[in-house]
C-alpha cells in the first residue's frame, strides 16, 4: 500500500510540474543571432526580413515556413534561441536553393501561428527543456 501511495505522490508532482511548465516568449535581435555562430549561415542566399528594402523580384517561388526546435536544457534562453533561429534561417536558405531562388524576402516570425513582422527582431519561445522558432518567408530570385 505504501508503494501505491508513493507512486501516486510522484505522479501527482510530475503532473503539477507539467502544469507549470515554462514557455517564455522573447523577441531577440536578428543581427546578433546571425553573428552568433560565424560561418553557419550561407552568404549565397540573401536574407531580407519584413520591411527591409531589397532589389526587384524577377521570379517568385512562393511562401515557405519553418518551425524548428532545439534542446534548451542547461542553456540560457538567449543562447538556445540564437541556435534555433539559425537552424530556421538555414532551412529557409536550403528551400531557396532547392527552388532555384537566390533570396528569401519578407521573413517574419510565426511562433504559435502568430505572425510578427520586424526587420530587427525575431520571436522565440523558450521553455525549461526546448526552445523554438518559426519563420515564414518568400523564396524569390532577385535582380542582380
Amino acid at each position: 500500500m505504501k508503494r501505491h501511495l508513493m507512486f501516486a505522490a510522484v505522479f501527482a508532482s510530475l503532473m503539477t510540474g507539467q502544469a507549470f511548465a515554462r514557455d517564455t516568449v522573447h523577441n531577440f535581435p536578428v543581427d546578433v543571432a546571425l553573428k552568433s555562430e560565424p560561418g553557419k549561415v550561407g552568404d549565397d542566399i540573401r536574407l531580407y526580413f519584413a520591411g527591409q528594402p531589397h532589389p526587384g523580384v524577377v521570379k517568385s517561388f512562393g511562401e515557405f515556413a519553418t518551425n524548428k526546435k532545439t534542446n534548451a536544457f542547461g542553456k540560457s534562453d538567449d543562447a538556445a534561441c540564437q541556435h534555433v533561429f539559425l537552424s530556421a534561417v538555414i532551412e529557409l536558405q536550403e528551400r531557396a536553393r532547392k527552388e532555384g531562388g537566390n533570396a528569401v524576402i519578407n521573413i517574419k516570425s510565426n511562433y504559435k501561428n502568430e505572425e510578427r513582422e520586424s526587420a530587427t527582431e525575431y520571436t522565440c519561445g523558450a521553455g525549461a527543456v526546448v526552445a523554438g522558432v518559426a519563420l515564414k518567408g518568400d523564396v524569390v530570385t532577385l535582380k542582380k
